[in-house]
């Protein structure tokens, strides 16, 4: 089994572990957490909270290579994610075996697909995305970067969706719809339209509220 690093330790991290341990591709060596510094040595699902940033040079001489992020932020997340490839890390893929993806989608590095999710032919997942729990993607849909799908959303066919937005808990979203970069879609919305980037939109149908 490869070695793995989570880095984050709350409950996203939870998921991702649980997710890596049933895949049985890698051993989760322990988690970085930048955030709690006094929660550094303390067990925290099954394996160790090694510290922050400054285990990476350890982590690299143990022959570490695998690192995937284990929060929801998505512009965090991706600034992290180039950092860690430019100091050397591969990023791990985190696909639950009951999530269920048709054999042509293409998932790129650093992506956390969990349990339930369904994805369709034809969809291609960038990097970095959160594919939540329960989750449907229906066919030819193109996820971008970062993009955090949450649990119960579902995404009718030809669905686009920019970097780093956040799709909240329960929302629907009609086909062909166009959602731009840096934006939130608040929980429970029923998506019609084509909305913009870097605006909060939410509602039944969707309006945009205000720009980020």
């Amino acid at each position: 089994m490869e070695k793995v690093a989570i880095w984050g330790a709350s409950g996203h991290a939870m998921v991702v572990a649980d997710i890596l341990r049933v895949q049985r591709k890698y051993e989760i060596v322990g988690y970085l957490d930048n955030v709690n510094p006094n929660n550094h040595g303390k067990m925290f699902c099954g394996s160790p909270i090694l510290g922050g940033e400054e285990q990476i040079p350890s982590l690299l001489k143990q022959g570490v290579q695998h690192l995937i992020i284990g929060f929801g932020n998505s512009d965090a997340r991706l600034a992290l994610a180039v950092r860690m490839k430019t100091i050397g890390f591969d990023l791990a893929i985190a696909i639950h075996p009951k999530a269920t993806i048709a054999s042509d989608v293409q998932i790129k590095p650093g992506t956390v697909v969990a349990a339930g999710a369904v994805i369709n032919p034809g969809c291609k997942i960038g990097e970095n995305v959160i594919i939540n729990t329960s989750s449907s993607i229906d066919h030819e849909c193109i996820i971008d970067d970062g993009v955090h799908i949450s649990p119960g959303v579902h995404l009718a066919g030809n669905v686009s969706i920019g970097r780093a937005t956040w799709v909240g808990i329960g929302t629907s979203i009609i086909e062909r719809v166009s959602i731009g970069s840096r934006t939130i879609i608040g929980a429970g919305s029923v998506v019609v339209g084509n909305i913009p980037e870097q605006v909060v939109a939410y509602g039944n149908p969707a309006k945009v509220i205000k720009t980020r």
